[in-house]
């Protein structure tokens, strides 16, 4: 193959990707929390030896967007939303991980966990425990009060590093070191939405399949031209 079809072929292979990101994209469009993700491509330039360098796409960074979603009322006590920036913090088995996504239920312990299971974790980095059976209020600071007594703080956190934030999987990010968030506010009874335009990302699909079957036009009628060179040569 020649350098025309490795330039193409590097070029695919980012936009396979990000057809990828753009359909889970689409298939998140209603999961509470969801943050927004894009490809981010780069130039590689190859020096060569008697011959022009040799410049090639390279798409493999993904772009987290954080902007704020919208609300969704529940009514739910320990159904939790962010506005502003920060993360919640919950213990998983990989580690501690930052979401977005504030639906909690209370364990069999009386520990606020996520519908798969992970705590969540107070201004300390502690387990959240409510009490069975009591009224609970969540202030916009985070305070939990119990039948009027306040008996924690849920915590509101956010990397240390913002280059740091890495997406796992789902609405889990990983942050390295992570440190209070401040200015942000807790509503109880809200979820955040998923911060997904359709309109966008289905307009993004439709650019990013033209751009690839363009490509894919091009490597055939390279690979036409070289057959018939063969063949001419070989007559």
């Amino acid at each position: 193959m020649d350098s025309a079809g490795y330039v193409a072929l590097s070029r695919q292979s980012g936009l396979m990707r990000e057809m990828q990101m753009v359909a889970n994209n689409i298939a998140n469009l209603s999961t509470n929390g969801f943050r927004r993700e894009g490809m981010v491509f780069s130039e590689h330039v190859a020096r060569l030896e008697r011959e022009p360098s040799l410049s090639m796409a390279h798409g493999n960074a993904r772009m987290v967007d954080l902007s704020q979603a919208g609300l969704t009322q529940t009514g739910g006590a320990f159904d939790l939303a962010i506005q502003g920036d920060g993360f919640f913090l919950v213990e998983t088995p990989q580690g501690e991980r930052l979401t977005r996504a504030g639906s909690f239920t209370p364990s069999a312990e009386g520990e606020l966990v996520t519908p798969g299971g992970f705590r969540l974790l107070d201004a300390g980095g502690a387990p959240v425990f409510v009490p069975p059976g009591a009224k609970i209020a969540i202030g916009e600071d985070g305070t939990i009060s119990a039948n009027g007594e306040a008996i924690g703080q849920i915590g509101l956190w956010q990397p240390a590093d913002p280059l740091a934030l890495r997406h796992q999987s789902g609405t889990f990010f990983d942050g390295g070191a992570v440190e209070p968030a401040e200015g942000s506010r807790l509503m109880q009874g809200f979820l955040e939405e998923s911060n997904v335009n359709p309109v966008a990302e289905i307009a993004r699909m439709i650019e990013v399949q033209r751009a690839y079957e363009m490509g894919q036009k091009f490597l055939d009628a390279e690979d036409n031209r070289a057959r018939q060179v063969i063949q001419t040569l070989g007559q």
